[in-house]
């Protein structure tokens, strides 16, 4: 796949960066490492046009659960031939880019097809969060699931 870190140029200050140049201005606010890590596999089939995390779709699924104040490590891999901008309500993600402290927090973060990315979430906002691709296509076709904190 990809070399990591490859993907869509951003552009920032006029200049263009790719995700592995981000960089936070100031170090995380959790500094923590994480206690567990959720492996979530990006999947779906382009000629039926299903969509879905670990090859089920929402309705096959349960919730994420975790709790409050949790430090967790979500790793996703892109096993489709799209990309997927996957977004966490109500959480913040911070990309795992070699930025060591300084990772950046992301609402949405790219996926690109046939990658590895990781990035760790302190749940610190109890609730019950929406977490899916932001291609709605994807995601009212199964690629949503539910993340509870609590």
């Amino acid at each position: 796949g990809p070399a990591p870190g490859a993907g869509p140029l951003i552009r920032a200050r006029g200049r263009f960066h790719t995700p592995r140049q981000l960089r936070a201005l100031r170090p995380g606010v959790d500094q923590r490492p994480p206690t567990r890590e959720i492996i979530l596999h990006l999947t779906g089939n382009m000629e039926r046009y299903i969509w879905g995390f670990n090859g089920r779709k929402f309705s096959e699924s349960g919730p994420i659960r975790l709790r409050r104040n949790e430090r967790v490590r979500f790793t996703l891999i892109n096993d489709t031939m799209m990309e997927h901008p996957i977004h966490l309500h109500g959480l913040w993600s911070e990309l795992e880019n070699g930025q060591g402290a300084y990772r950046p927090y992301k609402h949405t973060l790219i996926s690109q097809p046939g990658s590895r990315m990781s990035y760790l979430v302190t749940a610190d906002v109890p609730g019950m969060w929406a977490y899916h691709c932001h291609l709605m296509l994807h995601m009212e076709l199964g690629m949503f699931r539910t993340v509870i904190v609590s």
